[in-house]
């Protein structure tokens, strides 16, 4: 028997399942090695394609070269690699709040993910929030030097249907304010959605968009990040 198909015989594992707010499945996956979160079935994210995740994280942290003390808020801990790359490139004075609305997530990643980046939450420069990044970022006005929102599939495709608050025209001049002068908000998108950029605009951003592949050895960037900066 080939090496392909004993490889295809491994089995996916059940780890752990919760309910969203709204009803739908989440749960936490294992097979040969990597790590998989899916939502009713379907997958949201793996271990073994994180491209999109570090290049979030990147994108919105290019001020990190001239703030000493940048605080980063990161909507969604999901399997924790956009939080490994924020701690790799905000220097030793950062502090990196998490903000993760199903407090599950975060134990399965103290539990069953210690050896990807779970032990990176006991970081003295992590703050973990078990509460919807729409009220941090509604009580934190000037507060943030970068956002990461990585909470959806993108500005037109919700996990849950309340987070549409986030894109819309309140929910972005919201973000603004929450920013500091130079402070960048990214946003990870499934697809192109170039209407946002408009958006972005109005709201009084400086609007970029990215092309993002899913893995290294992807023949095209299938998502999009979608950067707002605050005039400094």
């Amino acid at each position: 028997m080939g090496a392909a198909r004993l490889a295809g015989m491994i089995p996916f594992r059940n780890l752990a399942e919760t309910r969203t707010p709204d009803g739908s499945r989440f749960s936490l996956h294992e097979h040969d090695g990597e790590y998989f979160l899916k939502l009713n079935g379907r997958q949201l994210m793996g271990s073994n394609s994180t491209v999109s995740e570090l290049l979030l994280a990147d994108l919105a942290c290019k001020f990190h070269s001239t703030v000493e003390r940048p605080t980063i808020l990161i909507g969604g801990l999901g399997l924790g690699f956009s939080l490994r790359r924020v701690l790799e490139i905000s220097g030793p004075k950062a502090l990196a709040q998490v903000s993760e609305l199903l407090p599950d997530v975060v134990a399965w990643n103290r539990e069953f993910l210690q050896g990807l980046n779970g032990k990176l939450l006991d970081d003295p420069r992590v703050e973990v929030l078990t509460r919807d990044v729409f009220d941090c970022i509604k009580n934190g006005p000037g507060r943030y030097d970068a956002i990461l929102l990585d909470v959806d599939n993108g500005p037109t495709s919700f996990v849950q249907e309340k987070n549409s608050r986030l894109y819309s025209g309140k929910g972005l001049t919201m973000i603004r304010r929450s920013l500091r002068p130079g402070g960048r908000v990214a946003f990870w998108s499934a697809e192109p959605e170039p209407l946002f950029l408009n958006s972005l605009s109005r709201a009084g951003f400086r609007a970029e968009e990215f092309e993002a592949k899913s893995h290294e050895r992807a023949k095209r960037a299938a998502h999009r990040i979608y950067v707002g900066e605050v005039a400094g």
